[in-house]
């Protein structure tokens, strides 16, 4: 609300908070002000609240079985949550690329300095010569 101003009551006004350590002589805005974002910022956090109740009430049965299988394992892996409560609703994402397709940072250049390029040129040429002295065998 104060930082971001995105807030219709509010309106589309940033004030400049102080840096941490920096002492604080006035506000930048006055008393009146001050309650409406004490007020707008309680409505965010009240909808966010009634929001987390509403959605912990209709996926009471998924809290209980992960619940329950914590207090049986303490730890939970990926493949204890898919078992429990099913696939994701949608794709998941695994690799940098993924995460970063459609956000304007795949412009980023993410290959291989041209020194480590063949970081594993021994370990990949040992492991084709295993594969060749196993085949030669057969």
């Amino acid at each position: 609300v104060v930082q971001y101003g995105m807030n219709e009551r509010i309106g589309q006004r940033v004030y400049q908070l102080p840096e941490p350590g920096e002492m604080v002589m006035e506000k930048p805005y006055s008393e009146e002000t001050a309650a409406a974002i004490d007020e707008e910022v309680k409505k965010l956090i009240d909808s966010a609240y009634s929001a987390t109740l509403s959605l912990l009430a209709e996926k009471k049965e998924c809290v209980k079985k992960v619940a329950d299988r914590l207090l049986e394992r303490e730890i939970l892996s990926r493949e204890d949550m898919v078992e429990l409560l099913g696939p994701r609703p949608f794709k998941e994402l695994s690799t940098y690329e993924d995460f970063v397709r459609d956000t304007g940072s795949f412009e980023e250049d993410t290959s291989l300095p041209e020194g480590l390029k063949n970081w594993d040129k021994d370990k990949k040429e040992k492991l084709k010569q295993k594969v060749s002295a196993g085949t030669a065998q057969a």
